[in-house]
């Protein structure tokens, strides 16, 4: 691990505050697991998004009955961090050897289970809450590889590292993922008004449909070996996508095309990641005007990602109308405190 900044006793703040983004991944998904990355490199490009999960992390007070409180969905109130059930939460705590009493809230933007990085975005983020609640300050590569190191190594998801690294450093990145599982994060550098343009041109829809995450990408994790070809070209996707943005004059046709190219590649990898009435959706979107898209994550539900001009947006909404969209907008920061203001 990085190495960690300590203040002392005195400086360490009574609440931390921390929020941390969400996140649209546009190519190169299930390249980042390591079962494509021991074999050849991986590639993701990703962006976070104006969406955010929000951690609170206090001293419990002395005269309540419990050691440890925790509030999320569900509301957990427990003497010992074993009894802690929400395993993400349970395993920041042992990692970072926090001593009871303590009190942890967690409230998002979003639904969870939505293909925008939700549960790495709260791993990462209570990380951050923790480490600044013991007067730590951290880098983002240290949240990113803390983050893998409880989702991947302790609870044995079987996920990827691209939701932890993008969560931890925000921004549009071009993300590789090497043998070892080390990763290289790259900044995309693009003109002014290119960024802004992209997301004018993107539409995210709310299908209504949370799904486990786990059993999708299982069934993607089983067939990795039998669908190397397939994870090769959406890896070139990443690629090229990463080609347009940088070019200077973003082409919605030529972004789109190349999203449908990798949707259509990326539906084949899994039989959970699309379903008839998924497809349903997506057809009437391109044939309302819009120029490719995919399903956000891991698949099976959460968010419908179409890539459409602006002077379309109105036909697609009519298009799609029972399901509900949601404005997004670029985000420069990754996982922050907020609560106090740390310089």
């Amino acid at each position: 691990m990085l190495k960690t900044f300590r203040q002392s006793s005195q400086q360490r703040p009574g609440v931390v505050l921390t929020r941390t983004p969400l996140r649209v991944s546009f190519a190169g998904g299930g390249t980042d697991l390591s079962d494509f990355y021991e074999h050849d490199y991986g590639a993701v490009l990703s962006t976070a998004i104006d969406k955010y999960i929000y951690v609170t992390v206090k001293r419990h007070g002395e005269v309540f009955d419990e050691k440890i409180r925790l509030s999320y969905s569900k509301s957990e109130s427990v003497n010992v961090v074993d009894q802690v059930q929400n395993n993400i939460a349970r395993e920041c705590l042992r990692f970072l050897q926090i001593e009871p009493p303590i009190y942890i809230s967690t409230v998002g933007d979003l639904p969870a289970s939505t293909g925008l990085g939700g549960s790495s975005s709260f791993a990462v983020g209570l990380l951050n809450a923790l480490h600044a609640f013991r007067g730590e300050r951290v880098s983002a590569g240290q949240l990113a590889e803390e983050a893998c190191y409880i989702e991947i190594e302790v609870l044995k998801e079987p996920i990827g590292k691209q939701d932890q690294y993008a969560a931890a450093f925000g921004g549009l990145n071009f993300l590789r993922f090497n043998r070892g599982g080390g990763v290289t994060v790259e900044p995309v550098r693009v003109k002014n008004g290119t960024l802004k343009n992209l997301f004018s041109h993107c539409m995210i829809f709310w299908t209504g449909h949370q799904r486990d995450t786990n059993h999708v990408l299982s069934e993607q994790k089983v067939n990795t070996a039998g669908k190397m070809g397939h994870l090769l070209r959406m890896r070139e996707h990443a690629h090229r996508l990463h080609s347009l943005v940088c070019s200077g004059e973003f082409d919605p046709e030529a972004f789109g095309g190349m999203l449908d190219e990798t949707w259509q590649l990326k539906r084949q990898l899994a039989h959970t990641i699309s379903n008839p009435k998924i497809d349903e959706w997506y057809e009437r979107a391109i044939r309302a005007g819009g120029s490719g898209g995919k399903i956000c994550g891991a698949g099976g539900g959460g968010f419908l990602l179409i890539v459409a001009r602006p002077e379309r947006h109105e036909v697609v909404r009519r298009a799609l109308q029972e399901l509900q969209q949601v404005p997004i907008r670029h985000e420069v920061q990754g996982s922050q405190a907020i609560l106090p203001f740390l310089d």
